[in-house]
């Protein structure tokens, strides 16, 4: 997404949060938002929607708020009470709590390779070919604690894009969020990563909801 949205004059900044905590995570994209001397559009994929509901809240140069199929709670609501409402599918069931309280996938209970001589198509990457278990276990850092509570939500414009072929967030609970707080609210045929499937079409809602918020 970074060099469509740079090469159409955006500046942007990917937060690399530490995933210890919500409330770390909401501190640390809060300190990089209250860098920027500009309007700001704060984008969420995931759980990435609680973080920016919780960091972008009061700031006045948050022009918008984009939630990648994501997360949208309400003030206090944990994401547990969220996904009892309208469980997960593949993906969700797929994630394990360790000793200490951090959420990992489980390969085994996602991943097919084993039993098939190609990757399988349609995994969680949302691109061709995309097999479940390689991405399950690229470099990444998905150690959430369970149980999170997240913020409020800001008073700002509001867009939410669904992911129609979600495994990982129910799609009728993105509708669910989506229609609660009001947003603007538009639906793709996508895995869980729309913007690795379709990146120009996740960088129009975005750049729509840039100039949106300067009207």
């Amino acid at each position: 997404m970074i060099p469509i949205l740079q090469r159409d004059g955006f500046n942007v900044i990917a937060v690399q949060n530490p995933l210890s905590s919500l409330a770390s995570d909401v501190a640390w994209t809060r300190r990089v938002l209250e860098a920027q001397s500009g309007p700001v559009v704060v984008v969420g994929h995931s759980y990435g929607g609680a973080v920016i509901t919780g960091a972008a809240a009061g700031n006045p140069n948050v022009r918008a708020l984009v939630y990648i199929a994501a997360y949208a709670p309400d003030v206090g609501e944990p994401i547990g009470a969220l996904n009892a409402l309208f469980p997960p599918t593949a993906l969700g069931t797929a994630l394990t709590i360790d000793a200490v309280g951090f959420l990992y996938v489980d390969v085994t209970r996602l991943c097919r390779c084993h039993q098939v001589s190609r990757p399988v198509r349609g995994g969680p990457a949302g691109t061709p070919d995309a097999c479940p278990r390689c991405y399950a276990e690229t470099p990444r850092r998905d150690s959430l604690r369970g149980n999170a509570r997240p913020g409020g939500l800001a008073d700002d414009s509001l867009v939410f894009l669904v992911a129609r072929e979600d495994q990982a967030i129910n799609p009728d609970l993105e509708r669910f969020m989506a229609r609660r707080m009001g947003a603007r609210t538009s639906e793709i045929r996508s895995s869980h990563v729309p913007f690795a499937s379709h990146p120009n079409e996740v960088a129009e809602l975005i750049e729509e909801a840039a100039s949106a918020g300067h009207e």
